[in-house]
């Protein structure tokens, strides 16, 4: 099956309150198939996303017309060797796909490498593969070149690497775009693309880049400019958008059904771009929530740093104020950081959150309310 340049991914689905909204997931995902894309990307950790996959996909679609992917965890505190093996059985019940075409080891980091070596994770893919219930199995990975270079040179085998790529991460030091796909590329191995958009920071991007998207394709979404960046580059076997609407769905369908790689003009406006956004004082937040469910004072972290770079980038303190307090209500505030860095060891960003929850407490903490 040929997998097209442009994959589904099932971690920002659109909402219907506090829960997935499927009936509208139902509709992109006919919406993707019918435009004759074929990847799907979810994962363990999700939240209610492996259900929905069900619910939307795999109850409604015949197995060969789809591929899936999803992820297991190994550096949840606490998980023992049998319980983050039994995360691949609860995945297989929530989907009921039967197998998986796409299985990953989840946002690999130095830190919790430890844990996939002592419960031996790479050896239970393996056999999971000999089983014929994952048919290729790789890893997600945040963290550095070198890093990378000794995964890929210990275990061969992986069938492909899921990368955090994007113009504005490309020349980064600490994400490392464009560093961590020449040490994958080295070693011959396909790539899977996560966060072209960063986290929807380059569907709206500063107003100096979007003048400069603007005069040179009126009318085009930014968010293509990102999409089309990442897709345009060799080894790559599909770029995953976390869309959550119908209408991102379109968007995305419009111009990546014929997609054309940028083209030499094109790739000059991105240049410019990276300029810009090099001297941006944005907090770097993609809203993964990694950080979310370790921290011991509840603070809704995500949520402060969207409201912080109300301030950052573009001087907007009373609506950062009022996005503070609408995150902090009823949860704890950047005032209760017990300081721990429980967030910072997962955060895929490798942001100093610790520090910018400070500059919120700071801003909008209660001396100031």
């Amino acid at each position: 099956m040929e997998t097209k340049k442009l994959g589904f991914g099932l971690m920002r689905l659109p909402k219907k309150f506090t829960s997935i909204d499927v009936e509208q997931t139902k509709t992109m995902v006919d919406l993707f198939l019918e435009a004759g894309f074929t990847y799907f990307d979810t994962a363990f950790l999700y939240p209610g996303s492996e259900a929905a996959t069900k619910e939307a996909l795999v109850d409604r679609y015949p197995r060969e017309q789809y591929t899936l992917a999803t992820k297991m965890n190994a550096a949840i505190p606490g998980m023992t060797e049998k319980m983050v093996k039994n995360e691949f059985e609860t995945s297989l019940k929530r989907t009921g796909a039967g197998y998986f075409d796409y299985y990953l080891l989840h946002a690999l980091m130095k830190n919790n490498l430890k844990r996939y070596d002592k419960f031996d994770i790479w050896g239970f893919a393996k056999e999971k593969k000999a089983q014929g219930l994952i048919k290729h199995y790789g890893f997600s990975f945040h963290d550095e070149p070198d890093v990378l270079d000794k995964l890929l040179t210990d275990h061969p085998d992986v069938d492909f690497v899921q990368l955090q790529i994007n113009y504005m991460d490309w020349e980064d030091k600490k994400v490392a775009s464009r560093r961590n796909y020449e040490v994958a590329r080295a070693h011959g191995k396909q790539i899977v693309i996560m966060e072209p958009v960063k986290g929807g920071k380059l569907a709206n991007p500063p107003k100096e880049v979007r003048a400069l998207m603007d005069a040179a394709a009126p009318g085009v979404s930014y968010a293509s400019w990102a999409i089309r960046f990442a897709a345009s580059l060799p080894g790559v076997l599909t770029v995953l958008s976390g869309m959550s609407n119908v209408e991102q769905m379109k968007d995305n369908l419009s111009y990546m059904k014929d997609f054309k790689p940028l083209d030499k003009d094109e790739l000059e406006i991105i240049r410019k771009a990276q300029v810009i956004l090099a001297k941006s004082a944005a907090v770097p937040c993609t809203g993964c929530r990694y950080c979310v469910d370790g921290c011991p004072a509840n603070v809704p972290i995500p949520d402060i740093m969207e409201a912080l770079n109300l301030h950052l980038v573009s001087g907007q303190t009373g609506a950062g104020k009022a996005a503070y307090a609408a995150a902090t209500a009823g949860k704890g505030s950047a005032a209760d950081c017990v300081g721990c860095r429980n967030c910072e060891k997962t955060c895929p960003q490798r942001i100093a959150i610790t520090d910018f929850l400070k500059q919120a407490d700071a801003l909008y903490g209660e001396k100031n309310a």
